[in-house]
C-alpha cells in the first residue's frame, strides 16, 4: 500500500505544478481621468494615446507572459506611459507655478505590503523606478524633494536628464492658460477652474501567475502647483494600495483622494465587508468622492482576475488584458 500510495503522491505533483503554473494573470493600465471629449480631441492625437496604451499593455503582458512579478509587469506598463508625453508623468508632465517639473510615483507589492514611493523629483527619468528602488533598497517607504535626489545619486543606473527634458508645448501653453486665469481671478473676475489642472495621471495593477497583485502610479501633479504640493498618486493608501485580495491605482483630484484613503478603502471593502471588486470600486469613485465635490477615476484588479474601471468624468483613458486574455483599450465614458 505504502509504494501505491507513493506513486500516487509522485504522480499528482506534476499536476500541481501545473496547476500553479496555470494561474491566470490579468493586467489593468490608466492614463488619467478627466474632461476627455470626442469633440476636443483630433483623430491624430486619440490614435498616439490608444498606440502608447497598447505599447503600456505590451510591455507589462510581456512579463507576466513569461513568468514575470507583477511588481516587475506593474512597473513596465508605467514605465512606458512615463515616456508618452500624451500623459501627465514623467515626459509631458505638468508645470508647476515656477514653470518647473515636480514629478511623484509608487508602488506596492500586495503580498508582501512593501511599498516605497517619491515626491516632488526633478531629475529622474523614470520615477517609479525610483520608487520601487525606494521600496528595495532603504529601510523607509517615502522619499521627498531634495533628500529622494540624493538618494537616486547613490544609484548611478538611473537615468538623470535636465528639468527641461520633461517640457511639452502643451503643457506649457497649460501652463500659462491657468496663470492667466489665476490673474483674473485675483482681479475679480469670476473664472471657472480649470478642469484639466490635476488630470493625467497614470498607474497599472497586474496579478502574475503566482497569485500575487502589484500596483504602481506615476504623475506630474497639478498645473501652477505651487509650495511643494503632493497629491494622492505617491501617498499609498490613497492613489496605490496593494494586498492579496486587491490592487488600485487612482487618477483625479488628489486632496479628495487623499482625504478619503481611496486606493484602500477600495482593497478594505472587499477585505472586510466581502464586497465585490466591483461595487466596492464603483461605490466609492461614483458616490463617495462626487459627494464631497471631487472627481477622478480608478483601475482596480482582485485575485481571482476581476477588473474595474470606473470613473466620474467624461472619459478616462484605460487598457486592459483580463484573466480570459480578453484586451482593449478606451478613452471615452460610452465605450
Amino acid at each position: 500500500m505504502r509504494p501505491f500510495l507513493l506513486c500516487c503522491v509522485l504522480l499528482l505533483l506534476p499536476m500541481h505544478v501545473a496547476l500553479a503554473q496555470t494561474q491566470p494573470t490579468a493586467l489593468v493600465i490608466h492614463g488619467g481621468a478627466g474632461v476627455i471629449e470626442r469633440d476636443s480631441m483630433s483623430a491624430g492625437t486619440e490614435r498616439e494615446i490608444r498606440a502608447a496604451l497598447d505599447a503600456a499593455l505590451d510591455a507589462g503582458h510581456a512579463v507576466l507572459a513569461r513568468g514575470g512579478s507583477a511588481l516587475d509587469a506593474a512597473e513596465a506598463s508605467v514605465r512606458v506611459l512615463e515616456e508618452s508625453p500624451r500623459f501627465n508623468a514623467g515626459k509631458g508632465a505638468v508645470f508647476n507655478a515656477e514653470g518647473r517639473h515636480e514629478l511623484d510615483a509608487s508602488v506596492m507589492e500586495g503580498h508582501t505590503r512593501r511599498a516605497g514611493a517619491v515626491a516632488a523629483v526633478s531629475t529622474v527619468r523614470s520615477p517609479v523606478r525610483l520608487a520601487r528602488r525606494v521600496m528595495e533598497q532603504s529601510p523607509h517607504v517615502m522619499l521627498i524633494g531634495d533628500g529622494a535626489e540624493r538618494f537616486a545619486d547613490d544609484h548611478p543606473d538611473l537615468e538623470r536628464v535636465p528639468n527641461a527634458w520633461f517640457d511639452t508645448p502643451q503643457r506649457r501653453e497649460q501652463l500659462e492658460r491657468a496663470q492667466v486665469n489665476e490673474a483674473q481671478r485675483q482681479a475679480g473676475h469670476a473664472v471657472p477652474a480649470a478642469r484639466d489642472a490635476y488630470f493625467g495621471t497614470v498607474g497599472a495593477v497586474a496579478l502574475d501567475r503566482h497569485g500575487h497583485i502589484a500596483a504602481a502610479t506615476s504623475t506630474g501633479g497639478m498645473t501652477n502647483k505651487r509650495w511643494g504640493r503632493v497629491g494622492d498618486a505617491p501617498i499609498i493608501g490613497a492613489g496605490t494600495w496593494a494586498d492579496d485580495r486587491c490592487g488600485v491605482s487612482a487618477t483625479g483630484w488628489g486632496e479628495f483622494f487623499i482625504r478619503n484613503a481611496v486606493a484602500h478603502d477600495i482593497c478594505a471593502r472587499v477585505a472586510y465587508r466581502g464586497d465585490s471588486l466591483a461595487d466596492a470600486a464603483g461605490h466609492v469613485i461614483g458616490e463617495v468622492i462626487p459627494a464631497q465635490g471631487g472627481d477622478g477615476g480608478v483601475i482596480a484588479l482582485d485575485a481571482q482576475g476581476n477588473i474595474a474601471l470606473p470613473f466620474n468624468t467624461p472619459g478616462m483613458y484605460r487598457g486592459w488584458i483580463d484573466a480570459d486574455g480578453r484586451r482593449g483599450v478606451a478613452i471615452f465614458a460610452d465605450e
